[in-house]
């Protein structure tokens, strides 16, 4: 098998624009939740949400204002943090090697915002009114599709649609891609806007969100007793996969190197993990087997950890099972305290975040860990960012239809 290295990074996030602003933010422990602005939330139960706050989508010169029309702001973000992570690989498309450069992004819902506006135009003026740009602003694979033309790309070109195991399925299969000589260069990774009211709506009617209208910024709390419910976000999380050999020779600039992939099912429940975590589990040791990691060669896990009851509580079964005596001796963090739950984005944030957690020498903390559950009963890396070396580490994302994935990284040595 080839060996794969990420050499570029970009990222949208409740934290900011840009892998800057969203690493310092993760690395402060700052929140990235706050009240909804998008529309009027006077008669939701659930008021908060993960919006990004200073989007620009002309960034790195990354979208026209006359492409806007074409595009939901899902696909905006794609375009955004793919183009920037491109950016920073350094690589170059030519004629002899845009074949073999590809485009692999996600996302879990796609174009809701949309949807719900022209159903509106069209309810209230008329077929006649609705923009002939609606199906391809909507549909999922349009954010490879735009990324894909933007950079030139003749590669592979395609998308996973695997709510919030999206981001991870996809820098998955795009790894796949390249250990398997079907592509030299991969942009992948997954994005996400859904904060509209048809989906807020919906993910309170299943009970899922957090309620803590009055203190958002405490709102998202992994593993905490107090725990009520995930926060929903957006943005996307892109990195930039190179098989190693083209990176060495361009002298390219390696963040880490990504060593192991697995994905399963449950086959258990629409939404609930299956009971002890057990399929989680099995997804987490299937990754470490393709990565050749034994329990003690593992120092960090950047959790799903997503602040609803059962997942945080099977997760962490999960990894005790895996890990045995090791297991407390790990270092086990979940961003989306301050990020919240990006759903389809969320396994491409995280991945970024690994991949910074081992360059950097630092794994980002879980914030709003006040109360400790006896039952999840692991190093959170509590409220504080936690200077260490990390060898190796895995990054979890289990999705509704009991849907799993798991990516193993390792620090690159050279």
């Amino acid at each position: 098998m080839r060996r794969v290295v990420i050499t570029g990074l970009g990222c949208i996030s409740p934290l900011g624009s840009g892998v800057d602003a969203s690493w310092s933010g993760a690395k402060e422990g700052r929140s990235g939740i706050r009240r909804i602005t998008r529309f009027d939330v006077s008669a939701f139960p659930v008021r908060i949400a993960g919006e990004v706050p200073d989007f620009d989508p002309s960034a790195h010169g990354a979208i026209d204002k006359k492409e806007l029309k074409k595009m939901d702001v899902f696909i905006q973000y794609a375009v955004s943090a793919a183009i920037a992570a491109f950016k920073d690989s350094g690589y170059t498309v030519t004629d002899d090697n845009a074949e073999r450069v590809g485009v692999y992004i996600g996302a879990g819902i796609g174009g809701l915002g949309a949807i719900e506006h022209w159903h509106d135009v069209l309810k209230e003026k008329g077929p006649d009114r609705v923009t002939p740009f609606f199906i391809p602003m909507v549909i999922i694979n349009l954010a490879s599709g735009q990324v894909s033309i933007k950079i030139g790309a003749k590669g592979p070109n395609s998308c996973a649609v695997t709510a919030c195991a999206t981001g991870t399925h996809s820098i998955g299969d795009a790894f796949r891609l390249i250990q398997n000589n079907g592509a030299d260069m991969m942009i992948a990774g997954g994005t996400e806007s859904t904060i509209t009211p048809l989906c807020v709506a919906g993910f309170n009617a299943m009970k899922a969100l957090s309620t803590r209208n009055d203190a958002p910024q405490k709102a998202s709390r992994p593993f905490d007793k107090g725990r009520d419910g995930f926060v929903v976000g957006e943005g996307a999380g892109i990195v930039a996969l190179e098989e190693f050999e083209s990176a060495r020779k361009r002298g390219a600039r390696i963040y880490a190197e990504v060593v192991g992939y697995a994905m399963n099912s449950d086959a258990y429940h629409i939404t609930m993990p299956s009971p002890d975590g057990m399929g989680a589990g099995r997804c987490i040791e299937l990754a470490m087997k393709d990565a050749r990691l034994n329990p003690e060669d593992v120092d960090y896990i950047n959790a799903h950890g997503t602040s609803t009851y059962y997942n945080d509580l099977y997760e962490t079964m999960a990894i005790k099972r895996v890990f045995k005596g090791q297991a407390k001796k790990l270092i086990v963090s979940s961003t989306k305290s301050m990020t919240g739950h990006l759903l389809g984005a969320a396994g491409g944030i995280e991945a970024v975040f690994t991949a910074l957690a081992i360059k950097d020498g630092v794994a980002p903390p879980t914030i709003n860990y006040e109360t400790p559950d006896t039952e999840c009963d692991l190093d959170y890396c509590p409220n504080a960012a936690r200077s260490m070396k990390i060898r190796s580490a895995l990054s979890n994302s289990f999705g509704f239809g009991g849907t799993n994935a798991v990516l193993a990284f390792r620090r690159f040595e050279g």
